[in-house]
């Protein structure tokens, strides 16, 4: 697998995020619903300045964000990445949000993980790669259990949210694991 294969799945393919998604990003990241699922500080609605920002940034980091594409139209669905990467160990966290919420639940966010796991294995050489998924997010937890993360933990009751405390999990797959697991598909 060479090339843009490498960046390619079944249903969504990763390239550079650019100037011009950047407004589409401010989109989603105004909307509480989607916000709710990334991270654990107060919910508050994004800006467009926020997110240029975000990108000015994020071109000068040693993250690896992704724009996710749809393979059949390039349309963009959202952004995934491999971020707190630490060479030594070879381990790195992911992140991803599927932005356009009529793509949610239709396998594209499962799809765009297995890319950043094939990218961060066979690319940057990693040999472990974990998340953080909140309690309450179960779709996401089938879908990183279905490509072969496993639990590794829960903080209990560590997130607060609209009244009520939320356990995080924390998960990850090893190189192997993933190996063992792609080969079987």
């Amino acid at each position: 697998m060479l090339g843009n294969d490498l960046l390619k799945g079944e249903l969504v393919y990763l390239n550079a995020i650019t100037r011009d998604d950047v407004s589409q990003y401010a989109k989603w990241f105004a909307d509480l619903e989607l916000l709710q699922y990334l991270w654990m500080q107060p919910l508050f609605p994004l800006t467009l300045e926020d997110e240029m920002e975000w990108y000015d940034r994020m071109r000068k980091s040693d993250v690896y964000n992704f724009a996710i594409r749809t393979i059949d139209h390039i349309i963009l669905i959202g952004s995934g990445g491999l971020r707190s990467i630490d060479w030594k160990n070879r381990s790195a966290e992911l992140g991803i949000s599927i932005g356009d919420s009529s793509y949610w639940g239709r396998g594209y966010g499962t799809d765009a993980t297995r890319v950043l796991l094939r990218y961060g294995f066979l690319e940057l050489n990693l040999n472990r790669i974990g998340l953080e998924v909140y309690g309450y997010n179960e779709r996401a937890i089938k879908s990183y259990q279905k490509i072969g993360f496993r639990l590794e933990g829960t903080r209990r009751q560590a997130l607060f949210r609209e009244g009520r405390y939320y356990d995080t999990h924390l998960m990850a797959v090893l190189r192997e694991e993933w190996q063992d697991s792609a080969n079987a598909d």
